[in-house]
């Protein structure tokens, strides 16, 4: 009954006739525009946009369409931001699976980085990550990463055939990754500089401190590749 006094109040939903002692009665018209309103309501429609259709004459569907547009589009949006939160809360619970005794800090350290990652993309950038990459891509890229490091405690010089044949497959999982999209790749270096310390405590590597070093290793052989 709330509802209907309040339906009556902003002139929705009207009782078209009185009783003798004035209470409201509600016609069969009236009945056929409440059913109208609870369906509308139950697509989303506020109440101001369902009194918007049911103003317009029985045939007007435009104005019905555009705003059952509206809300598509709306409800697909959702369901995308629904759909990452998902991935990114599945891949947070994977972390705290893997150990029995979870580390509160590298835990915290991993929601850090998705927050700045969020910041540092673009959404259109993030589908295009979260859709190119993946565990094995990660697994992958650190198995190489390993094998660099060593090269470089070697003394490998960066234009060596062997370091070269491994900073190709590194840029060839990155390329798998990211399609070679520059604005990407500009983040990517931008959220590297801004959180290179998070970064490499995040990675499954002996010595994490010693990312930057290989980094900057990779640097010098992809300049050697291109001045060759």
């Amino acid at each position: 009954m709330r509802t209907l006094h309040h339906y009556d109040e902003i002139g929705l939903v009207s009782a078209g006739e009185r009783t003798a002692s004035g209470h409201r009665r509600y016609t069969e018209v009236d009945l056929r525009r409440l059913y109208r309103v609870r369906a509308l309501r139950g697509l989303g429609l506020s109440l101001d946009e369902i009194a918007t259709v049911l103003n317009r004459s029985a045939d007007d569907l435009t104005t019905l369409r555009e705003l059952l547009t509206a809300q598509q589009r709306e409800l697909d949006a959702h369901a995308e931001r629904i759909t990452r939160l998902r991935h990114h809360i599945g891949g947070l619970l994977a972390q705290l699976d893997d150990s029995a005794t979870p580390d509160p800090e590298r835990f915290m350290r991993a929601l850090e980085l998705a927050s700045a990652a969020e910041a540092t993309f673009s959404q259109e950038q993030r589908d295009l990550l979260h859709h190119g990459g993946g565990d094995q891509a990660r697994t992958q890229t650190l198995a190489l990463l390993k094998e660099i490091r060593q090269h470089q405690l070697d003394g490998t010089p960066v234009d060596d055939p062997r370091v070269q044949e491994l900073t190709g497959r590194v840029d060839g999982i990155g390329m798998s990754v990211h399609g070679g999209d520059e604005r990407v790749i500009a983040a990517a270096n931008r959220l590297w500089q801004d959180n290179r310390v998070e970064i490499s405590r995040s990675l499954d590597l002996p010595v994490p401190d010693e990312v930057p070093d290989i980094v900057d290793y990779l640097q010098r052989a992809r300049q050697a590749r291109c001045t060759t």
